[in-house]
């Protein structure tokens, strides 16, 4: 690897007069710039782009830690980020703490070293379920800035980019009830997380609000060690009065469409289904599931916007939430 000494001794100068004729500094001669930099492209001289960051105390990269990079929502918040930080000059550097509470703590120690300027990220399972944020909060009193999209934590004073998950599962058991829906469940694989806390809150409200309801609110909630597909058709088998569903995670609402046709339940017109997914269930679905919106690519986008105005005035003590408000997307499983 070419240095500046390297250039330095054979051009028989001082590594000074090199830093600074590569630099157009007005204190070295034209004739020796010319000759420093005609040296440099010759030995395909690169700067040490770690050296320049440290001395700069700036490196234009963010790194980006996702709980989960095969669910569809965070690679594709991945894929928003990436190129809105790619837009505004930064790279990212990405871990992935596949929910796991130790990885997530690594992964931090890891680019806090001076790697990065800032962090975009989603907690971890385990972090959430543990409440266990002290590592989060180490970083940021450091003065590194974060900002948590999604999964974030009231124990922690950083920015946030959320969607409004209390609101969407209320719009979306609103509409089951328009349809004059007499038996909703609420369906849920993440009922530890933050969202889906807030989801099912939103299910519950609704229902409350309705004073023609006179079921009992039931919320179903499957843990990772249970079968989906069977928990699922054991419930549409043994409950022939369920007649509307909200799923608020990303694969419930898809496995209990497939379930209820399995069954010859016909739907919509005996059962109505909502859920949480993101469009690349729909071409596996017949009829097309209706679907809460996330807003992948808004979030992503916001959480860059957000950290780099953070970069840029690290002086501000404010710390924001921006809320996204979701859309409830009406397809072929509602009427």
């Amino acid at each position: 690897m070419v240095t500046l000494k390297h250039l330095a001794e054979q051009l028989n100068v001082s590594i000074s007069t090199v830093s600074k004729a590569l630099h157009d500094s007005n204190e070295i001669s034209p004739d020796t710039i010319e000759r420093v930099k005609a040296l440099a492209k010759f030995l395909n001289y690169k700067p040490n782009q770690l050296a320049v960051s440290l001395k700069n105390s700036k490196t234009n990269t963010i790194g980006v830690i996702i709980p989960n990079i095969l669910n569809h929502f965070f690679a594709k918040a991945l894929f928003a980020i990436e190129q809105e930080a790619t837009k505004q000059g930064y790279n990212i550097i990405t871990c992935v703490s596949n929910e796991k509470h130790s990885k997530e703590i690594n992964s931090l120690q890891l680019l806090s070293n001076g790697s990065v300027d800032g962090f975009i990220m989603s907690i971890a399972e385990e972090t959430q379920v543990a409440n266990k944020v002290d590592h989060i909060n180490a970083i940021l009193n450091q003065n590194i800035p974060i900002v948590l999209f999604d999964r974030v934590s009231d124990d922690i004073d950083c920015g946030k980019v959320i969607i409004d998950d209390f609101g969407a599962a209320y719009e979306a058991t609103k509409y089951l009830l328009s349809e004059g829906r007499k038996n909703i469940i609420l369906l849920s694989r993440i009922d530890e997380l933050s969202v889906g806390k807030l989801r099912a809150k939103g299910y519950f409200k609704a229902l409350d609000d309705d004073t023609t309801y006179n079921e009992e609110p039931n919320c179903i909630t499957i843990s990772h060690d249970e079968s989906i597909e069977e928990r699922i058709e054991a419930l549409l088998t043994k409950n022939k009065k369920i007649d509307g569903i909200v799923a608020v995670d990303n694969t419930t609402g898809v496995i209990a469409l497939h379930k209820a046709l399995k069954l010859n339940i016909n739907v919509p017109k005996d059962l109505s289904i909502i859920g949480f997914s993101d469009e690349n269930v729909l071409q596996f679905t017949d009829p097309k599931l209706s679907t809460v919106s996330q807003h992948t690519l808004d979030i992503g986008k916001a959480s860059v916007e957000m950290l780099i105005n953070k970069l840029k005035d690290k002086s501000s003590v404010q710390n924001t939430t921006k809320t996204i408000k979701a859309k409830l997307i009406l397809r072929g499983t509602t009427k």
